[in-house]
């Protein structure tokens, strides 16, 4: 037998075990409301390709390659307990394993590592909560998969309307062919059909009724059987408390907005100050996308080292504000066409820090440069610090701090010397960070962290959605604070 042939085999092999994982994670999935992670990244109807490749991908920010024979045991494990609600990550169910020398066996260790949900401690099953999506545009359409992806249990999120203005003829079935295909992020994973008759867009069985409104005055959602609703406005046209308390209509209990809030308006990011929401909180923001890509980052920086001031420097994706050809538009430079320039503008996201990290007192500034590409953006962070480090030390900082934290889902790494934006669409982490990139000197350190502007965001979007409304479960084992 060659080698070839031996890499084959054990490739056939490796593919046969994943095929075995499938139904166990969707049967997790479907019954007992659990979702199987590897590194963060749900298995949750992943394919066998999608499967091995997450393993091999561990490479990139464990430094090896996890083998898909290492976790089949504790996902086995996992199939004989008395389960809750919960998320598991099987990579760091098999470190753990590894590092533990009491001689117990993979099903004593399991037990273990995920007794707060087993038995009497597991969390109680959600009965769902209605959500309404205020808008249908780049943002709207990516929540709208996540929170369809993740309906399978039936016992999570549910969307329920989407409320757009009317387009004339063939709307619904336009809005509908939008979320069905995308330029950037692919097809749609299910099956999308219209019922023009009832106004309403089926997807992966989910029946989303569209509303047609002009403000939000004009809609009593109860009417619809919506009731405490969570409303996410996509449209960005109210940011303060007086313009989204427009929409605290009949069936909506509870406004977030995807863009910077203003005034008094808390701007959230998740895994950074999503706990200092208040339970009777109404309204809340999810800040930018920057922001969500560079607070996690800069969090981890000062909790370690202290940081005395900063400078964000972002080269973004160009956005739909921007007009594909030279036009009037109100802001100085946005006007000119943004598939042909690079675009200076401004950028919220420094001053907004202060709001997301209140207890960072270094002054953190911040400007940004459109450019000619579609989606994903890279955010240059330069940092003095609280005292001198290495480049060596910062980096296994940050690689730690993406495996084992209260960050991880929040910060990616990847030593890949070849990656290029292109690489992370889809990624669902608010940053990742670039090592190879990485600087060091002293008391300096650059950070480059890329973020898909779209996609990552949204699942940051969809986490603020879960904590408020109290169907976002505890993850095994405990990330390290």
């Amino acid at each position: 037998m060659t080698v070839n042939d031996d890499s084959f085999t054990n490739w056939k092999h490796r593919e046969e075990i994943a095929e075995s994982m499938i139904p166990i994670i969707g049967k997790l999935h479907r019954e007992r409301d659990v979702t199987v992670l590897l590194h963060s990244r749900s298995l949750v109807n992943k394919s066998v390709v999608s499967i091995l490749k997450t393993h091999r991908f561990a490479r990139q920010i464990a430094g090896q390659e996890l083998s898909i024979t290492e976790t089949l045991p504790f996902l086995q494990a996992l199939t004989t307990l008395d389960l809750g609600p919960s998320q598991i990550d099987l990579a760091l169910l098999a470190e753990a394993y590894k590092a533990d020398d009491r001689g117990l066996t993979v099903e004593q260790f399991t037990a273990e590592a995920v007794a707060g949900a087993i038995g009497a401690n597991k969390a109680e099953r959600s009965e769902g909560r209605d959500v309404v999506l205020y808008g249908f545009g780049r943002i709207g359409r990516l929540v709208a998969r996540l929170l369809i992806e993740k309906s399978g249990s039936g016992n999570g999120l549910r969307l329920r309307a989407i409320v757009v203005r009317g387009g004339g003829d063939q709307d619904l079935v336009k809005r509908a062919s939008l979320l069905r295909r995308d330029s950037i992020h692919g097809q749609f994973q299910g099956t999308i059909t219209v019922d023009e008759a009832n106004s309403t867009i089926v997807a992966n069985g989910n029946e989303i009724k569209v509303i047609y409104a002009n403000d939000p005055s004009e809609v009593d959602y109860t009417a619809y059987g919506i009731k405490d609703a969570i409303l996410v406005d996509n449209t960005g046209k109210w940011r303060d408390r007086e313009g989204l308390s427009k929409h605290l209509r009949p069936g909506i209990d509870k406004v977030v907005l995807t863009a910077p809030g203003k005034g008094d308006v808390p701007n959230i990011v998740h895994g950074v100050n999503h706990d200092t929401i208040k339970p009777d909180e109404q309204i809340l923001s999810c800040a930018s996308c920057t922001t969500n890509a560079i607070v996690p980052p800069l969090k981890a920086m000062a909790d370690e080292y202290g940081v005395v001031r900063g400078h964000v420097e972002t080269v973004h994706s160009f956005t739909n504000d921007q007009n594909l050809l030279d036009n009037y538009h109100k802001a100085d430079r946005r006007g000119r066409s943004a598939p042909l320039n690079m675009v200076i503008t401004e950028t919220g996201a420094a001053s907004a820090v202060a709001k997301a990290l209140p207890d960072l007192k270094a002054p953190i500034t911040g400007s940004s440069i459109r450019v000619p590409v579609p989606d994903v953006s890279i955010a240059i962070l330069s940092l003095r610090l609280g005292r001198e480090t290495t480049r060596d030390e910062v980096l296994d900082h940050l690689r730690d701090v993406s495996l084992h934290s209260p960050l991880k889902r929040q910060i990616d790494f990847t030593t890949a010397p070849d990656a290029v934006s292109m690489d992370f669409v889809g990624s669902r982490h608010a940053s990742i960070v670039d090592a190879g990139a990485t600087k060091v000197d002293g008391d300096n350190a650059i950070l480059y962290l890329w973020y898909d502007n779209e996609f990552g965001y949204s699942c940051q979007v969809i986490r603020v959605v879960q904590y408020v409304s109290g169907v976002e479960y505890p993850t095994y084992p405990v990330p390290v604070a």
